[in-house]
């Protein structure tokens, strides 16, 4: 199969050809013809299969047919969870429609707001946004979308979480109902499939191998390890394995400033990435990792979505993300585009019950590497993807010897970030 026949025009098989993309990937195959039929669609596939350019080239194909925005307007939306991948899809919507007369425009927070007004009042064919500016900048009437023809939810997973459900909501209600709805993600759980199913109308569902979570070019491992051992540990193992580019991923903006700085401390050069961090700051510290100016780059999750790395060779988790999807996001960061990678999980006995929905999640149980003089003193068990409701129901732990009690009490400090947080509630996950 070719680009040529899924019915896309000759401007846009040019950029594509521009861009070295010789066949269509599983699901641009699917998508394109679909979203080119004017149906909504919900689609999911692995992360680094080519989402992105399976709904911004049938966005061009149909945007190019029409009239050009009018002033103060927008034709098409497109919703993002995260400042970082905003910017990559408004790279896409720019690479893939160079040889269009369409404009574009992309708005987030942490940069200035006027400038942001001022692009927009005069008329945007394409704009990508996250929430939060884009609720902001109608606010002070920079735009309307009284003529919105198709709007695009990328990480739709992430886009209906209790996080952003109401400034989803918003935002549904101020656009036209006689619209077309594209929804990507590589995950959707029943809970978001359902809400979802509310915002769009007829969707066809789409999904390219939906019985395997995680591809097979990411090689993924458990390393058993205390929590207070964790940051000797990751250090032993950047040294002794001479890795020089790694994705480093904490819970807690805190833990990775402070992961950040033990680095540094070690000879290792370390920077961290998070939403304390400004537009400015966060850019400067991509671009210096993809430079190899970086040596290892700690994130929160704003980078499990987004970043997108040629040929970034190694993911580790610090801490296990509380949503077992975040976890499928963050090793997505590797092995893209027919590469792989490898992804290692530093887990402690408190971190089970992630661990068991992560492989509830994936379908697999991950093998157990320890790491001689970093064994733990509690062993993390091999649950198998069927997982371990001991610890959700108030039973002894593995390896201890407390009762409801002191596991209810541990799921509270969990839940409070006590690891990395310093004993703050976690915030919103609202960005942009």
């Amino acid at each position: 199969m070719s680009f040529a026949s899924l019915g896309l025009s000759a401007p846009l098989l040019k950029a594509v050809q521009d861009q070295g993309f010789e066949t269509p990937s599983p699901i641009q195959a699917q998508a394109i013809p679909a979203a080119l039929s004017g149906r909504d669609v919900m689609a999911a596939a692995q992360t680094g299969t080519g989402k992105t350019a399976g709904f911004t080239l049938p966005l061009l194909e149909k945007l190019s047919q029409g009239k050009p925005a009018r002033s103060g307007h927008v034709r098409a939306l497109i919703l993002t969870p995260t400042r970082e991948l905003a910017a990559q899809v408004s790279d896409s919507v720019v690479s893939c429609g160079r040889h269009l007369r369409l404009s574009s425009a992309v708005v987030f927070g942490g940069t200035p707001i006027r400038p942001q007004i001022t692009r927009l009042r005069r008329g945007t064919d394409i704009l990508v946004a996250t929430p939060g500016r884009l609720l902001d900048l109608y606010q002070q009437n920079a735009m309307r979308f009284d003529r919105l023809e198709v709007l695009v939810m990328d990480e739709a997973d992430r886009m209906l979480d209790m996080g952003f459900i109401h400034d989803i909501r918003r935002i549904i209600g101020l656009l036209p109902e006689s619209r077309q709805n594209l929804m990507f993600s590589a995950t959707f759980s029943d809970a978001v499939r359902k809400l979802a199913r509310s915002l769009v109308k007829d969707p066809l569902e789409i999904a390219v191998e939906p019985k395997q979570v995680t591809t097979d070019a990411v090689e993924q491992w458990v390393t058993p390890v205390d929590r207070k051992q964790k940051s000797a540990l990751l250090s032993r193992l950047i040294n002794d394995n001479q890795w020089d580019q790694v994705l480093v991923f904490t819970r807690t903006r805190h833990g990775a400033d402070r992961l950040a700085e033990f680095l540094d401390d070690e000879g290792i050069k370390a920077e961290a990435i998070h939403g304390n961090k400004t537009q400015g700051m966060r850019r400067r510290t991509l671009n210096g990792f993809k430079k190899g100016k970086v040596r290892i780059l700690v994130a929160t999750d704003i980078a499990a979505r987004g970043i997108d790395i040629q040929d970034l060779p190694q993911v580790v988790n610090f801490d296990l993300p509380d949503q077992p999807e975040d976890y499928v996001h963050r090793i997505g960061r590797t092995g893209r585009g027919g590469a792989t990678g490898q992804a290692m999980s530093l887990v402690s006995a408190d971190e089970f019950r992630q661990l068991s929905a992560i492989e509830r999640l994936i379908r697999q149980t991950l093998p157990r590497r320890p790491v001689e003089g970093f064994e733990p003193t509690r062993a993390i068990p091999k649950a198998g993807p069927k997982g371990d409701k001991r610890n959700t129901r108030g039973r002894k732990r593995p390896g201890g010897s407390g009762g409801g009690q002191r596991a209810q009490g541990e799921r509270r400090r969990q839940r409070l970030g006590n690891s990395n947080g310093g004993g703050q509630q976690q915030k919103s996950r609202r960005t942009g």
